[in-house]
């Protein structure tokens, strides 16, 4: 690999992110709809990526990250409802069907993958009866197929595209992702096990104190009443606040709200209920992309990638693969550098050019104010320049699926 040219380091003349008095911070749980998108169409590629290599020999053309899901419809009662109309998952975009006369069960492998990661994340869904897939991909460019077609070792960029990551995460940030992560983990749902997967956590900061804003439904088969409904939540945001004490640093005072358009006296229509533990079952559709950043959060102070990471090709897809690289070129200029308060990196490919070989590279640093980005410059840029030399490992974890995009 020649040395990268286009590598630019200069400083952020702006307050880290911390530092600044208003902060939103948004985390879409594995139950929304938008992450289960996310969630299915990250299967699916992983489940071609396999099946390709071991029919073909190798990853040929394909992207499925065009993935929808429409809600049903359902009816909800006290003590158990009942889903009305399935919901429906929509699978789209490109994938190879054929090399060399020999035809691989596309619809079948992709169908199969959303069915998996289904019954991991969401096991109140009956695979059959409460979804439809609806397998809607098709053969891609013959340009671009071209690229693919039996290369070895690092391809050229299937598209010209840019992606943006930062570290540290700020206190705000950790949190938000933290309340969600709890209030989705085993040890949560086995004290409270009526409650569903579909966690939305909107965190505003001010100055040093948080508000987190919280909706996840219950279970409507485990709701007695009205009662019962209200005390759980008063004990749900008693277990949220006693989790996350030990973990504030800065911030000094945290205000928890949960399920805010809940209203007593109204019976069903003034809780929040859903049978399967999604909104996707009646209320809400969703679609790839519109979820979490692959760092898990949706920063709203933060610069944004043009692209999503989930479902895209893993070995040319810089949509993919600079969404990663750049959080973690990022977390590790922050972590070695001495000095630097916080780090943006930008990446940004040429459609054609070697992967390894974008068209820039940048390093923005918020730094101590005794620091100069002349003392650090070239440190940066060696970081910068180590890992996009041994960027074909990142290539092959991706293919094993050992980062979480969403």
């Amino acid at each position: 690999m020649r040395t990268l040219q286009h590598i630019w380091v200069g400083r952020l003349e702006t307050p880290a992110l911390s530092e600044q008095p208003i902060e939103i911070v948004e985390r879409k749980g594995i139950g929304h709809p938008d992450t289960i998108c996310d969630g299915i169409m990250e299967e699916v590629s992983r489940s071609l990526s396999r099946e390709y290599l071991y029919a073909f020999g190798f990853i040929p053309h394909y992207n499925v990250d065009k993935g929808l899901l429409i809600a049903g419809a359902a009816e909800h009662r006290l003590g158990g409802g009942r889903v009305l109309k399935p919901m429906r998952f929509i699978f789209g975009d490109r994938a190879t069907f054929e090399v060399d006369g020999k035809r691989l069960p596309v619809e079948e492998i992709v169908v199969n993958a959303a069915k998996r990661w289904l019954s991991r994340n969401l096991p109140r869904i009956d695979l059959d009866r409460h979804m439809v897939y609806q397998v809607e991909l098709r053969e891609g460019a013959p340009e671009l197929a071209g690229i693919f077609r039996k290369a070895r070792g690092l391809l050229k960029a299937n598209d010209t595209s840019a992606a943006v990551g930062y570290a540290p995460l700020t206190e705000t940030e950790r949190l938000v992702l933290e309340a969600e992560r709890f209030l989705n983990s085993p040890p949560f749902k086995g004290m409270f096990p009526e409650t569903g997967q579909d966690v939305k956590v909107m965190g505003f900061r001010v100055k040093r104190s948080i508000d987190l804003i919280l909706a996840m439904p219950l279970l409507d088969r485990y709701v007695t009443g009205e009662a019962f409904y209200f005390r759980r939540k008063e004990e749900i945001v008693h277990a949220l606040q006693v989790h996350i004490g030990p973990l504030l640093r800065d911030i000094v005072r945290v205000h928890i709200s949960f399920n805010t358009l809940d209203l007593q006296g109204k019976g069903v229509e003034g809780m929040y209920l859903s049978v399967l533990g999604t909104s996707a079952e009646d209320g809400d559709s969703g679609e790839v992309g519109r979820g979490n950043r692959v760092n898990g959060v949706i920063s709203l102070n933060r610069p944004v990638p043009a692209e999503a990471a989930s479902g895209k090709n893993p070995i040319s897809h810089p949509g993919k693969i600079y969404n990663v690289l750049s959080h973690k070129l990022a977390e590790r200029i922050h972590q070695e550098v001495p000095g630097i308060r916080e780090v943006y990196v930008w990446l940004c490919s040429q459609i054609g050019s070697p992967i390894d070989q974008p068209r820039i590279a940048a390093a923005q640093l918020v730094l101590d104010p005794d620091m100069r980005p002349n003392g650090i410059s070239s440190e940066v840029k060696g970081i910068i320049q180590d890992e996009l030399s041994t960027i074909g490992k990142l290539v092959e974890d991706l293919v094993a699926g050992k980062y979480r995009l969403y």
